[in-house]
C-alpha cells in the first residue's frame, strides 16, 4: 500500500538541555511546505576485503546524522508581542528571542545554552523519524510577487525511526502570510536608518524602489561525532544577500562610489501593514558589492550583492515581528 508524502506531519520543540528530547504534541507542529527527510546521512566505511576473487564487500555504517529541509511561512502571530510559531525555529539557528513592549525581536547570538536546539519528530505516513540536538540554517525570502518564507536546512542526532500513526498537528497559531506587493511591503530603506526598541519600529534613510530583498544566514552547521560525545554545533555565520533597486543615474553614480570605498550603511525593510502581521528586517551595517545591471522588462534596475556586517558584535541583522 502506498504512502503519501502529502501526509507528513513535523512536531518541533526547544530542548532545555542539548539533546535530551523534549516532550512533543501537536501544539508542537510547524506550518511547512517543500518538505525533505535525509533519515540517515551516514559515513559508511569501506572493508575492502580481498578474498582471492573479484567483487564487492559491504560497507560498515559509521557516524550519522539526520538532514531535515522544508520552508516556512513569514508571518506574525497575529498578536504584536506573541512569539510566531516559527520563532522556536531562529532559536535553534543561532539568535535570542526578546519579548518586548511592541515586538518580538529575533538577533544573532555566538554562545549557546539552554533552548538553542531542539528536538523534532518527522513522520512520514505512518514512520517518525526522531531528531535531537537538531540546529540549523535558512535563507530568506522577501521577492516581490512571492510569499514571505525561510527556507530552512536543519542536521540532528539519530533518534531512531518507529511505525507509529501520524499525530494530528495543530496549525491554528500559523498566520497566513501577505504576499510581497508595493501595497503590503513598505519601501526598502538604505541610509541612515533606525530602529526604535519602544515601538520596533524602522525607519528613516532614502526609500527606493527595489525587487524586495533576498538573505543568506550562511550558518556553519556540522555534526561533531566524538567519542563520549556527540554533537551538531552553529559554529559560524557569514550573513549575506542581494539587492536590485531602480536608481537615478545621480543615484548610481553614488552607489558606484560607495562600493569602491568599501562605504557601509544602514538598510530595513518591513512587510506587512497591521498589528501582529507586520515582519520587520534591519541591519545597521551592510557592504555593497559585485554591482551588476540587471534587464527587468526592458528597465535597468541595478543589482548589488550585501553583506550584512556586526557593529558591536551580535548585532548584524535584527528580524522584527510585530
Amino acid at each position: 500500500m502506498p504512502r503519501f508524502i502529502r501526509n507528513t506531519v513535523i512536531l518541533a520543540a526547544l530542548e532545555s538541555t542539548y539533546g535530551s528530547a523534549a516532550t512533543l504534541t501537536g501544539a508542537d507542529a510547524i506550518l511547512v511546505s517543500n518538505c525533505t527527510i535525509t533519515p540517515l546521512r551516514a559515513n559508511n566505511v569501506a572493508r575492502d576485503l580481498v578474498r582471492g576473487y573479484f567483487g564487492g564487500s559491504e560497507q560498515l555504517v559509521g557516524t550519522a546524522y539526520v538532514e531535515v529541509n522544508f520552508t516556512v511561512e513569514l508571518a506574525g502571530s497575529g498578536t504584536a508581542t506573541t512569539p510566531p510559531k516559527w520563532g522556536r525555529l531562529l532559536q535553534a539557528m543561532g539568535f535570542a528571542q526578546t519579548v518586548g513592549a511592541a515586538s518580538v525581536d529575533y538577533t544573532p547570538v555566538s554562545t549557546f545554552g539552554a533552548s538553542s536546539s531542539l528536538t523534532m519528530k518527522y513522520y512520514l505516513d505512518g514512520a517518525e523519524h526522531l531528531l535531537t540536538g537538531v540546529r540549523g540554517t535558512w535563507e530568506m525570502g522577501l521577492g516581490v510577487g512571492a510569499r514571505p518564507e525561510l527556507r530552512c536546512r536543519f542536521l540532528g542526532l539519530v533518534g531512531g525511526v518507529t511505525a507509529v500513526t501520524n499525530p494530528t498537528g495543530d496549525f491554528t497559531a500559523f498566520r497566513a502570510p501577505l504576499v510581497v506587493t508595493d501595497t503590503n511591503t513598505a519601501d526598502l530603506l538604505i541610509g541612515a536608518v533606525t530602529y526604535t526598541a519602544g515601538t520596533g519600529a524602522i525607519a528613516g534613510g532614502t526609500a527606493y524602489v527595489s525587487q524586495g530583498l533576498q538573505l543568506s544566514l550562511g550558518g556553519n552547521v556540522v555534526h561533531q561525532p566524538l567519542v563520549g560525545a556527540e554533537r551538531v554545533l552553529f559554529t559560524e555565520r557569514q550573513i549575506t544577500g542581494s539587492l536590485n533597486l531602480e536608481l537615478t543615474a545621480a543615484q548610481e553614480v553614488a552607489f558606484m562610489a560607495d562600493v569602491r570605498a568599501n562605504t557601509l550603511t544602514a538598510l530595513g525593510i518591513t512587510h506587512g501593514t497591521a498589528a501582529g502581521h507586520t515582519v520587520g528586517i534591519y541591519a545597521p551595517s551592510i557592504q555593497r558589492l559585485d554591482p551588476t545591471v540587471q534587464d527587468v522588462d526592458s528597465v535597468a534596475l541595478n543589482a548589488y550583492a550585501i553583506r550584512l556586517l556586526p557593529v558591536t558584535g551580535n548585532d548584524e541583522l535584527r528580524i522584527v515581528v510585530r
